[in-house]
């Protein structure tokens, strides 16, 4: 009994292990299965939806291209713009640089220039002569012609001295004006070369003394007590409207001052001025001079006109007298002469010319007409 039972156990216990397999085998199945169709399905629904993602990418990139695009061609288009200023403004630099160059080395030269002049104006015969050589550039200009209107140099004897002005101009009437040239420029030199404003005040105030001085100088020489024909003033010139104008600032009563001496002030602008109020003057008396000699020869130009308005009239009257006989002989001609010579071409005779009948003439000679002074005006 025990032993059958044993064996139906082992019989049971076999069929439910191979139950088991079988079931183990089936759920093992059906799960692969079931897993196998998810992993169809979801990689066909992924294909799907990577395939709407690819086209939706594809268009969204499409998009942005045509969005970015105008402004990448605006940024290339800025860019090369920014290179043509970069390179514009590179050669304007280098060209502005070159400008600089030049200015600094222009801006040496002059200043080497004018340290030299200044040094040279410091030597009072050069000042001289440079004064000299602007005032006689100054009558040129103004049309003075030299040793004509104005005479350099002069000098007339006084005692044991002698007064030598730098020129005298020539007036209409016998009259003459006595310029001396005057160059007071070491202080004022000195006030363009300081660096400290006191001193260049100082040597502006040094600088009206000395033209102040000048001018009671050139009073003291009284040039008009030694030219009779002068007035009674002489004009200090002063090659320079700068150096005038520097000392007036210093002292503003320094014209009237000199005036009171008998010394009037003077510059290359007044100078000038004078000089071609004096050439008019010339002019105006030329053409006073001349005023006798352009009547005399208006007198003998109206003589010549009326002898020749005579002989005018003489031929005018010849003319009518010939217009007359012509007219008389064309008549006789006409009344005379042509019947008789028809008659030969009625006789037979062929003629190798016609014969031309010349015409009177109507026209006179036009009269000369007498114009009287009266019937001018």
């Amino acid at each position: 009994m025990q032993t059958r039972l044993r064996m139906e156990h082992a019989a049971t216990q076999r069929a439910l292990e191979d139950t088991e397999q079988r079931f183990a085998s089936l759920s093992t199945d059906a799960l692969q299965k079931n897993h196998q169709a998810f992993i169809n399905l979801a990689m066909e629904n992924l294909g799907k939806f990577q395939r709407g993602a690819e086209a939706s990418l594809q268009q969204r990139e499409q998009s942005m291209k045509n969005m970015v695009k105008p402004i990448h061609e605006a940024l290339e288009k800025s860019e090369r713009q920014v290179q043509l200023m970069e390179k514009a403004r590179h050669e304007a630099y280098g060209a502005l640089t070159q400008q600089i160059e030049s200015l600094v080395e222009t801006q040496k030269h002059l200043q080497g220039e004018t340290r030299n002049l200044v040094q040279a104006l410091r030597r009072p015969e050069v000042r001289g002569q440079w004064g000299e050589i602007t005032l006689k550039r100054l009558v040129e200009l103004a049309g003075m012609v030299e040793h004509c209107d104005f005479f350099e140099q002069e000098h007339t004897p006084t005692g044991e001295a002698a007064i030598r002005p730098d020129m005298i101009v020539r007036m209409p009437g016998n009259r003459e004006v006595v310029v001396d040239v005057k160059t007071p420029l070491d202080a004022y030199l000195s006030a363009v070369e300081a660096t400290d404003e006191k001193q260049r005040s100082e040597f502006l105030h040094r600088h009206m003394l000395n033209v102040r001085e000048r001018v009671r100088e050139l009073s003291a020489k009284a040039y008009w007590g030694q030219f009779s024909n002068a007035p009674d003033f002489v004009i200090l010139f002063i090659p320079g409207d700068q150096f005038l104008a520097a000392a007036l600032d210093q002292d503003p009563g320094l014209l009237e001052s000199a005036m009171s001496k008998k010394v009037i002030l003077s510059t290359p602008t007044s100078l000038m001025a004078l000089l071609r109020a004096i050439a008019y003057g010339w002019r105006q008396e030329l053409l006073t001079e001349n005023a006798e000699k352009i009547r005399e020869l208006g007198e003998e130009m109206y003589h010549r006109l009326a002898v020749f308005s005579g002989h005018l009239a003489q031929v005018g009257r010849s003319l009518d007298s010939s217009v007359t006989h012509y007219n008389k002989a064309v008549g006789s001609f006409q009344s005379k002469l042509i019947p008789g010579a028809l008659k030969f071409t009625e006789m037979g005779i062929k003629p190798r010319k016609e014969i031309e009948t010349p015409e009177q003439t109507e026209k006179s000679a036009r009269q000369v007409e007498q114009t009287t002074s009266k019937e001018k005006d």
